[in-house]
Formats: structure tokens, sequence, C-alpha cells
């Protein structure tokens, strides 16, 4: 989610003016729009929560494709809740363990379906394709569709407002750092199809090294942040004020997921069965789209507004998280659930995260001198889509071919930055988001 990388924002140049105001100002009708911005949304996201909480307590069980809906449009509510809190608590939160622990807490919608069907799988081996589903397919779609269509809204934003003819987006020199991580993530994530299974230390590493990013990330300099929508809106209620509605947001959001999490994804499958849709593409495709949609949303609004290069740089973050931490949470939820140490893979399953993460490297070479050029993002989003059609094991093991030549070839053009990227994780400087912007713009006005 976009809102929900808290410790993992790179470095963003604009701020956030709707909370830039004389402090003491009398309420006027733009500075009660906020509470009404904050009241339409509760009561929106309110409508699609509320029937899903009184089937889940009330014990109902209705047909599995009704329930499906109910439980995913709760999920996709709480999602937008989250969202909404965890960026507007950076304006109060300070240090690294409290940045830490926020953004563990903001991932929890993307990840708590697919933690689950890892612990199910544990007693119920049936259960390990939905586990590998998800999370390759969240990895794909993010990449695959996601860094896309912020880059494709970015270059149309910039000539609408007359920047010219934009052939991409130029990130920042601080985003090296997220490059490098997920770089290095991802060439060891290839020791997963090769070895054809996801072990407990690999779990165990890929943890350590999404802690060694937030630690980086956590001391590093500090950038104000930059809201937008009911997160701005938020902002701009008082120091207080704010600091009661963005942990009841969390309590309740993380309530509802917590809740709903378990019979969204029963469901899933029950309703693939029940509709003779393949039930392995059905987690796979649809339960990330609906925890990734306020992510993506957010991404979408943040290019339009001709922010692109830090909606984009968001978007790096979250596939750092998903290539670290989602993976490597897996074969330890899967111990819990009383599996072994390894979570085993058919070669399905081999075939997907081998696809992943040819992707993955694709994704990152093609933009490792910091550029990423309309032709890279019509060219991810391109063979994102012709994966659809592509079902047999030949076919899609010449699409990983494909990945593989195109990452060959971005390392190479951009082979004088390769260097740099694999360093940046242990010497580059990081970026994290903290302190409220009005405040800031008033430290910063005062004499030296």
């Amino acid at each position: 989610m976009a809102a929900s990388q808290i410790a993992m924002k790179p470095e963003r140049r604009t701020t956030m003016l709707a909370t830039d105001r004389p402090a003491g100002s009398t309420p006027t009708a733009a500075a009660r729009s906020p509470r009404r911005t904050l009241l339409r949304s509760t009561l929106i996201t309110g409508i699609f929560v509320a029937p899903a909480v009184v089937v889940r307590i009330v014990g109902l069980h209705p047909d599995p494709v009704v329930a499906l809906l109910i439980f995913g449009a709760a999920v996709v509510s709480a999602s937008f809740l989250l969202a909404w809190a965890a960026e507007a608590a950076q304006i109060d939160v300070s240090g690294g363990l409290a940045i830490a622990v926020l953004a563990m807490v903001a991932v929890l919608p993307e990840y708590a379906v697919d933690l689950y069907y890892a612990f199910v799988s544990g007693h119920n081996p049936e259960y390990t394709q939905y586990a590998a589903a998800n999370m390759t397919g969240s990895n794909r779609l993010l990449m695959g569709l996601g860094w896309p269509v912020v880059v494709l809204v970015s270059v149309v934003a910039a000539r609408r407002v007359g920047a010219g003819k934009s052939t991409g987006l130029t990130l920042e020199p601080g985003n090296r750092v997220e490059l490098g991580f997920l770089l290095i993530a991802g060439l060891a994530a290839f020791a997963i199809p090769v070895g054809g299974e996801i072990h407990l230390a690999m779990g165990l590493a890929l943890l350590a090294w999404f802690g060694f990013y937030l630690y980086k990330v956590s001391h590093g300099d500090v950038e104000e942040p930059d809201l937008v929508g009911t997160a701005a809106a938020l902002g701009e209620l008082s120091d207080r004020t704010r600091r009661i509605i963005v942990v009841s947001l969390f309590a309740v959001s993380g309530a509802v997921i917590l809740l709903c999490a378990k019979p969204f994804a029963d469901n899933l499958v029950s309703a693939g069965t029940e509709l003779g849709i393949d039930r392995f593409l059905l987690v796979q495709w649809l339960a990330p789209l609906a925890s990734e949609a306020p992510e993506f949303i957010i991404a979408t609004i943040f290019a339009s507004r001709g922010k692109g290069t830090a909606a984009i740089a968001t978007l790096i973050s979250s596939k750092v998280n998903q290539w670290t931490l989602l993976i490597g949470s897996l074969p330890v939820a899967h111990l819990l659930g009383g599996g072994g140490f390894s979570l085993e893979l058919d070669s399905r399953q081999v075939e997907e995260v081998l696809l992943t993460a040819s992707q993955t490297l694709m994704g990152v070479a093609v933009i490792l001198a910091l550029r990423f050029r309309r032709a890279a993002a019509w060219t991810l989003l391109g063979l994102f889509i012709v994966q659809f059609p592509l079902t047999s094991t030949p076919e899609r093991l010449v699409l990983c071919g494909v990945y593989a030549a195109i990452a060959v070839g971005g390392l190479v053009v951009n082979r004088r930055y390769l260097t740099a990227t694999l360093k940046a994780p242990f010497l580059g400087t990081a970026v994290r988001h903290s302190g409220h912007p009005h405040h800031l713009a008033e430290e910063a006005a005062l004499p030296t």
C-alpha cells in the first residue's frame, strides 16, 4: 500500500500545503472542510464494513460468492482506513522503533490473507498452492500494473500542464537504496525455484534483510510527509484530535482485517469452485487486487497531481516489502501451522516464482539509472497482460526468458550504475518521513 509504507518512503520535494497555515487561525469554510471529508470517508467505508462485521459476529453462512463480496468489500474498506491512518501518523511518529512498528502494522491487510494460507498449509498441504499464488500475484500485480500505470499517468499529467514531451520519470538519488535492497533480495529469491521450496533459512534471511531495511530508513535523513485526500484532512486537525482519530482508525481497521481475513480467504477458494473458475488464479489475482487497491489508487492520485516521482518511489518501497517481509514470513507461518521447515512447491508454483523473480530482475535492471522511461513502463505492462493467455509450461518459460533477456540488456546498458546500486543498502542514505509540515516550516523560519 502506498500509504502503508511509512518507514520506507523515499525523498519527496513537495510539501503538504493543506497544513501550512498559521496556528490559531479562525475556522472558516475551508477549515471545516476536512471534517466533512472525514465524515464522508467514514460513512462510505462504514457502509461496506458493517455487513461483514454483522455476518461474522452473528455466525451467518451466506453463499460463497455473496460472502466473498461481503468480506472482500470489508477488507478493501479497512485497507483504506488503515492507509489514511498510516499516512497521517507520519506527522507524529519519530524514532526508529516507532517507525518500524508502524510499518509492520501498515502492511497488515496486504499480508493477512497470504499468511493465513501459509499457516493452514502447515496442516493442509492443499493450501500451499494458495500461499504461493497470493504471494506471486501480489508481487507481479504491483510491478506489472502498479509501476507502469503510475509512470504513464505521470507522463499524461506532465503534458496536461504544458511540461513538454515527457518520456518518463526521474527518480531521486536516495531511491537507489530501495533499488539496492530489491535487487539483492530479488537475486537471492532465484534460490527458491532452483530448490523447489521456500526454506525457513531463506525466510529468516529475507526477514533479516527487511529488518536491515527498516534500520537504514529509520536512521536516514528526515523529510516532511506529503499527504492527499482523507489523510490530508486528518493532518488539518489539532494534534490531540488527530492522534485520537488515527489510533482509533488503526484499532478499527486492524480488527476488521483480522475478523475478515479468514472468511475472505476461505470463501475465495469456495467461490472459485462454485463459479467454475481456477481457484489458483482467483487467489492469485483477486485477493491481491483487493488488498492493494488503496495503494494503487493513492499512488495514481499522486501521479495525476504531478507527484509521479514520489508515487513510483513509494511503490518501489512496497515491492521491497513484498520481496522480503512477505516471502520471508511464509515459511514461518507454515511452521507455526504445523508444517515442516520448508514450504514445498510443486512444478506450477515453481514456474510462478521463477516468473515473478524474472519480472523483478527486469523491473530493477531497466531503472538502475534512476530513469523510468515510458517505453519501459509499456513493456512491463505489456508483458503483464501477455501472461494471462499463456497457460502451458513451455509458454511460461518463454515469457521468463523474455523477462531475463530484457533484464540482461538493462544490466548491460546500465552497468555503470550496478556497483553503486549493490553498495547502496550498505553505504547509501535513506530518507524517512516524520514531523508536521507546518511545524517544520516554522522551525525553518526561526532566525539562526
